[in-house]
């Protein structure tokens, strides 16, 4: 089964941290086959804490999206990304159409 990551955010910020994780992250999406499947433009929020973006990452297998989580690379990412914007970040097994 395919592999999701759910991620739920504040506003961005750090502009200047987010663009760090957007040119980190291009690279490690390649290598995971990672595919960005819904953004903030698309979703419609009715009921939140603080969640003012969602985005959605599609990879190929659950396992894949766990392993990318873990991969070094993505440990030093993610660094930038928790220095722009406050977020959960959930992953998930399924298929969704």
């Amino acid at each position: 089964m395919k592999g999701y990551w759910l991620i739920l955010g504040t506003n961005i910020i750090d502009q200047n941290a987010q663009t760090t994780y957007g040119d980190l992250w291009r690279p490690i999406a390649a290598k995971y086959q990672a595919r960005l499947i819904v953004d903030h433009g698309s979703v419609e929020i009715r009921e939140s804490r603080n969640t003012q973006r969602i985005l959605m990452v599609e990879f190929p297998t659950y396992a894949i999206a766990k392993a990318c989580y873990e991969d070094p690379d993505y440990q030093l990412a993610k660094k930038f990304a928790l220095a722009a914007s406050q977020r959960d970040l959930l992953i998930i097994e399924g298929e969704f159409s």
